[in-house]
Formats: C-alpha cells, structure tokens, sequence
C-alpha cells in the first residue's frame, strides 16, 4: 500500500499534476504507515520539480521536520532556511530553525532568529499574535538558562504586554525576578495587576517568597486545577490495588525523578539506593531528567533493580508502564520543579502515591495521599498546612556518605578571602536572598566589622544591584566575595575555609546545610511555618546543633553577631560537627532507610485496611484569595504572631462578600457564627438602629 500511494504521487509529480494538498495528503499517509523516509524522499521529489511554487515555504517546512526525525540536522536547518528566503512571513520556520540553533551550540544565533521574527510585521490574528509570543518564550527562556536574566525579563514582560492572561509566563516573570534579587518582587504594570502576579506564582516560587504555608497550599492545588494534568486512569488499577500483600512478596516501591544525575537530588539518594533492603523492596527508578552517562547515574543505575527511562514517553505510556510493573506505592522525588511529571501522577498508576524530597512543600492534589517530612519540619499541629497525610522520619532528608571531596585543600588566599576576617557564606541560590534575609546579613556585617560574606558566583548584573544594596545599607561592597563555581568535590574542599554559614529565609539551605555541615562549617537557620523554611533546622539539629535553629528574625540577627564576635565558639562547633559527623541523625543513612521502609509498611497496611487518606482541598480557592490580600513584601511572615487571627479576619471580609462553608482547617461553624454576627452589627450600625444586645443568665 505504501509503495503504491508514493509511486502514484511520483508519477504526478513528474507530470507536474500533484497538488501541495495532495502532496500533503500523502505524506500524511506514508508517515502513518511507519514509511517516514518514504515521505520525506516524496517531499524532496517535489521540491526539485516546483522551485518556483508559491506554497514551495509549506513543503520545505514538512520536509524539515521530517529530515529532524531522520536526525539530519543539517537539512532541516537547510530546508528551513529556504523556507524563510521564500516566504520570511512564515513565523513557524523561524521557531523551528531557532530551537534547531539552539540544540547544535548556537543559543546566541537562535536568540537572535527568534528577535527578528518577534520584531516583523505580522497580522494581527490569534495565530499572528501566538507566534510572536512563542518567539518571546523562547527567547526568554534562553537567556534565562544563560542567566541573562535582565534580558530574559524584558522579553518576558513583553510577552505579557501583548497577552497579559498567560499564567506560565508570569510564572516565568516572578521567576525570574526572584533570582535576579529584584525588589520588589511583585512589581505590577498598567497590563498587569499585583493580583493577578500574585494568583500565578508558580508554587516552587511561592516557596521562596513568603512564609505563608497556607498561600503555598493554595497556591499548589490552583497549579495543579489550572494545569490540565488529569487524564485517563491507568488501566486494571482496581485489580492491581488490591493485590497488594506483604506476607506473599516484597513490596514495589516506585521512584520518579529527573534528578538521579549529577543534581543535589541525586547527590542525596545515591546512599539510600545503595542500603534498601532487597529482602524486603523491590526497588524501581523511573527517570524522566536529561541524558546522563555521570558517575553518580552510573552509581544509582547500578543499584536499583529497574530502571526505566520515561522522559519521551507521554505521561499515559509512563503511567501504563508502571502499571504493568505492578508499583505498590509511587513516590514522586520531583514534586512541582522543573521536569516534573505531575501528570503521570494524575493518572494514578500505583494505590499508594507519595510525595518527598524533591519539593518543600505540599502538593495540593487529589492524588498524592502521603507527605514525608519529620517532626520539626512539620510539628504537630501544623498538619493543616498539607493536603497530604504527614509520615515521620528521624530526619527528613538522606545523605550520601560515600560524597566525594576533593584531596587539595584550597587557602583563603585562593578563593579571595581575607586571611584575617570573619567569613560569613552562604552558597544559596540568588533566588533564595530575598529583601529581609539581605537587609539582615547587612545588619550582622555592619555590628561584626572585620567579616566578609562569602556567596556563590553569579550574573554581573545580580553582583551589581547586590553590591548597590549593600552599599546603600553602609556595607562596602568589597565584603561581598563571590566563589566562581566547581564541580561539587572542589566545591565541597573550599567550604572549611568559612567560620559560619548564615542561611536564607523563608526558603532556607537543604542539601547544601548537609554540605556545610558534613565539611564541618556550623549552620545559623531561621525557621518558620513553611517546609522550605524548617529543612535546615531539621538538619542542624539532626548534627547536634539544636541552638543554632532560631524561630524570630531578630534572633537570627543577635545569634550571628555573638558567634561573629567570639571565633572560640565557633570552633568549638566545629570541633562538635567533626567528633559527631558519623554518629549523628543527619549521616546515619542506615537508620533513615530502614525507617522509610518502616513508612512504606505502614502505608500498605493502612492500604490494606481501607484507611488510605484522602487529601482536603476545600475552600482553598478562598484561602488564596485571602492570602494574596497581604502584602508580604511590606511585612515578613516569618516571626508573626497570630497568623491564624491574620487569615481568619481576610477569611470573615471575604465571607461576607461571598458565604463560604465551613472545613476542617481554620474556618470553623464557630468563625462562620462570629463572621455573621458581626455582619448583622455592621448593618445595623449603617442604618443607625440600635444594637440590642441579648440578655444572659437563667430564667
């Protein structure tokens, strides 16, 4: 059949008989026959013999896409570029010649493509507009991975100034702000409002920029609403379910995860791979992250029994492959950051589905059952905060004992550190040092006046808008010293040459805590309400540090000049991390994997016995709107007093607008009672009425 129906539209071709349509129409039908190479020779044929056809930009085009799938880049660019010089109307041409630059080296040449087809006259259609868009995308996203972030935000903003309505673009705007150390963060337009910043913050970025658990809630469950990840359940999941039986096999546990590479991810797991107990787990790694060939890949792929790459396939083909693998209990280390496959998640392959390690918060979903955290992380009484049920570790996060350090030891004078200072660090992400945190360690360098602080190397236009703040706080700029970035063993052999590391707040140190503390540098942490903000109090007092965790901004201040002025204790702290590194809860991999096998135990037994939680996602669209009513800018949430009174009080205004119902979080029938009562007080004050108050006592 193939071959009759690309004979036939050779012989119209050579006649000069076969129209554009039909040429489509039967490379259409080649490619779905599997005879891809057939179609592609077709469109080639046709090519030579119709030089001078008007719709010849069409045809190079198709032919491009498939010369991409035979992996012959250099005639896809080609035919693109043919595509362009016949019609340079053709938006799509461009966009596709771009991401072909861009893939072969050439980011610089496919950004600039990209700026000449965002920059031509285009019609003004729904197809018009959203190539022009797309273009702005992708040049923003570029240089966002080059760090060019103050381009990538003009990019971004003009992108929204055209569509103001495209949530993944203000996520990429706050996004990028936030790493760019742009205050304030939240910085409206005439196209776009502070509410409407506010309601598309991406959850990992809602992490970052306010202490507010409730907000980060409600912020993840409208991500997940809003972003079409539901499909199709996976199939025979109601036999499989009920297969679950720990006296008859061992339990299959199931890892998805695009970090199992050289990432802070894979440097925590690689240990924990290496120690389940195969008597008891069968174990499964689902990697859905870029090629690796690493060591640490190596290492990981070595020591689960499965693994699967599922990165190209769709989330339905991941979803049915780990269905028929028959997973118990699906854990998802990838949480909402970048790779994530929420929607395979969605479609429910496994009984059991489980978030941890990869992402600080909640998931906000209706399928993720369990969160594992630990008893500082999420204290009792903070269960509210999640939509998932909470499980307990000794201590949250794993470490990998076997890290690698580098064997020479590097001198202050080789990083560019004063032999004589104080040196304070802080090898955080620039997305982490927010206005308070900043204005903080300014204050602390202002009261220890012979100490630096030692930060991680970053963009120019990031050092200069730094140094310009701290100079505006009385802080040379010259006490900020940025380390250039290593592979992480060198990395990891500079970190003794710092006294203290001073965290960031809300969105503290996780894997690089452990870092510092496994190289024996103490650790000051600020912890608050949210997850992201009491990883590192759970690490540090995991290494025996316990007064080194603080719960009010002032203290984090006051704690760091005493240890700022006073080197002999600071060392006595080093003295401790060295004499219980491999004895401490933090490094003791052995016990934390043989208590999350303990948490996998639990959670098929609760399986088993009809107890499987289910999340509480009610009246969050409500919550939302009550969060992003506060100005978190204006007032850090971070040592607040009544939180709960704050959001009952915007909860009460917003009930009065619109009645909402009561939940098992903080809005009570009590609240509801109160909030109406004031309702009826309020009335009647405007009309002037009396208030007649009722009377008490017995009759």
């Amino acid at each position: 059949m193939a071959d009759y129906v690309f004979l036939t539209a050779v012989q119209k071709i050579t006649s000069e008989n076969l129209t554009i349509g039909e040429l489509i129409g039967a490379a259409s039908t080649l490619t779905g026959a599997g005879q891809a190479p057939l179609a592609r020779q077709l469109y080639k044929i046709w090519i030579s013999f119709n030089r001078e056809h008007p719709q010849l930009f069409i045809a190079l085009f198709n032919a491009s896409a498939l010369d991409g799938q035979m992996g012959d880049t250099t005639a896809a660019m080609e035919s693109l570029k043919q595509a362009i010089a016949q019609n340079a109307d053709f938006m799509p041409a461009y966009i596709n010649l771009g991401g072909f630059l861009e893939r072969s080296g050439a980011a610089d040449q496919a950004v600039e493509l990209w700026r000449t087809a965002a920059n031509r006259s285009v019609p003004i259609t729904g197809n018009g507009v959203s190539y022009v868009t797309t273009a702005l995308k992708q040049i923003a996203r570029v240089l966002s991975d080059h760090h060019k972030t103050e381009s990538a935000e003009a990019a971004v903003q003009l992108c929204l100034d055209i569509d103001p309505h495209q949530h993944d673009i203000i996520e990429q705007f706050v996004a990028l702000r936030l790493a760019g150390c742009k205050w304030p963060v939240i910085a409206p337009w005439e196209r776009v409002s502070h509410k409407a910043l506010m309601r598309s913050i991406h959850p990992l970025s809602m992490c970052v920029y306010t202490d507010d658990p409730l907000l980060q809630l409600a912020s993840a469950e409208r991500y997940v609403r809003t972003a079409g990840f539901e499909g199709p359940l996976s199939p025979d999941l109601d036999r499989r379910n009920a297969a679950i039986d720990t006296s008859k096999r061992r339990l299959r546990i199931g890892y998805i995860s695009s970090d199992l590479r050289d990432h802070a991810i894979g440097y925590l797991m690689a240990e924990l791979f290496e120690l389940h107990d195969k008597k008891a787990v069968e174990v499964f790694a689902y990697y859905c992250g870029p090629e690796s060939t690493s060591a640490l890949t190596t290492r990981t792929k070595a020591n689960v029994e499965h693994w699967t790459d599922i990165k190209a396939m769709s989330d339905d083909e991941a979803a049915r492959r780990i269905g028929a693998d028959g997973i118990d209990i699906l854990v998802d280390v990838n949480g909402h950051t970048r790779d994530a496959r929420t929607g395979v998640f969605a479609r429910r392959p496994a009984p059991i589905q489980v978030n941890w390690l990869g992402y600080p918060g909640t998931m906000g979903t209706p399928y993720h059952q369990y969160i594992i955290a630990d008893d500082w992380i999420i204290p009792e009484g903070s269960e509210l905060y999640y939509s998932e049920k909470v499980l307990c570790l000794p201590c949250y996060q794993p470490n990998d004992r076997k890290r690698i350090v580098a064997a020479e030891k590097p001198s202050r004078r080789d990083a560019g550190l004063p032999d004589d200072a104080f040196v304070f660090c802080c090898f955080n992400g620039t997305h982490k040092i927010g206005r308070f945190t900043f204005e903080r360690w300014m204050e602390i360098l202002t009261r220890v006046p012979q100490s630096v602080l030692w930060l991680l190397e970053t963009s120019a236009e990031v050092k200069e808008r730094l140094g310009e703040y701290a100079e505006s706080k009385g802080v040379a700029r010259s006490r900020l010293v940025f380390a250039p970035k290593q592979h992480n063993p060198n990395h990891l052999a500079r970190y003794p040459l710092a006294d203290l590391f001073l965290d960031t707040a809300p969105y503290g140190a996780h894997t690089t805590a452990s870092d510092a503390l496994w190289m024996g540098v103490p650790v000051l942490t600020l912890s608050g309400r949210t997850f992201a903000s009491r990883v590192c109090g759970s690490l540090v007092r995991s290494a025996g540090l316990e007064d080194l965790v603080v719960t009010h901004p002032q203290d984090f201040v006051e704690r760091a000049i005493v240890l700022g002025n006073n080197r002999a204790a600071v060392h006595a702290y080093k003295r401790k991390l060295e004499a219980v590194r491999m004895s401490c809860t933090l490094f003791d991999s052995n016990l934390l994997v043989r208590k999350l096998e303990d948490l996998y135990r639990t959670m098929a037994h609760e399986y088993q016995n009809g107890e499987a939680p289910q999340p509480d996602l009610a009246n969050l669209d409500r919550y939302m709107e009550a969060g992003i009513d506060h100005d978190h800018e204006r007032q850090e949430l971070i040592g607040f007093g009544d939180y709960h009174g704050l959001y009952k009080s915007k909860l009460a205004r917003l009930h009065f607008a619109r009645p909402i119902p009561a939940d098992a979080r903080l809005w009570t029938k009590e609240d509801i009672v109160r909030a109406q009562a004031q309702t009826r007080m309020m009335a009647l004050q405007d009309t002037g009425a009396p208030v007649k108050q009722r009377k008490t006592g017995t009759r």
